[in-house]
């Protein structure tokens, strides 16, 4: 079944939770996202493959490679986020999408809103992030 979205649709505490609507709002939101990131990284390769250019500066050089270096980090980074996207997006076909995976319990609208691709309520994600300094400081 095609959910159709208001085209000005914004999730909310007052309806039901993980909704046939809100769901398609959270896939669609993903979607978007990974075609952002997808576009993005094309356009860093099509700029990497085409800037064969070289530098008789010294600096110039440096700073062109410090640049490259940093896209291509950029772009790692990117490449993590789309792979976490694709796990969400499993997560909405097998219907575990938006519950945390420590407590099963919602998570926020808020949150999902802010980090569509969190796995943990934010009080799942403090308690970890706590334990997870209190085992560095050691």
């Amino acid at each position: 079944m095609t959910v159709t979205l208001p085209p000005d649709y914004k999730p909310s505490d007052k309806e039901e939770f993980m909704s046939e609507i809100m769901i398609e709002h959270f896939r669609q939101k993903l979607l978007a996202w990974k075609a952002d990131l997808l576009t993005a990284s094309n356009d860093t390769l099509q700029q990497l493959q085409e800037g064969g250019t070289v530098e008789a500066d010294i600096a110039d050089r440096a700073s062109i490679e410090t640049d490259r270096s940093l896209e291509l980090r950029t772009r790692d980074r990117a490449r993590k986020l789309i792979n976490k996207i694709d796990d969400a997006l499993s997560r909405i076909e097998n219907g575990s999408y938006g519950y945390c995976e420590e407590t099963a319990e919602p998570i926020s609208i808020r949150r999902l809103e802010a980090r569509p691709i969190a796995t943990l309520s934010l009080e799942a994600q403090e308690r970890h992030e706590r334990m997870e300094k209190t085992h560095r400081d050691d």
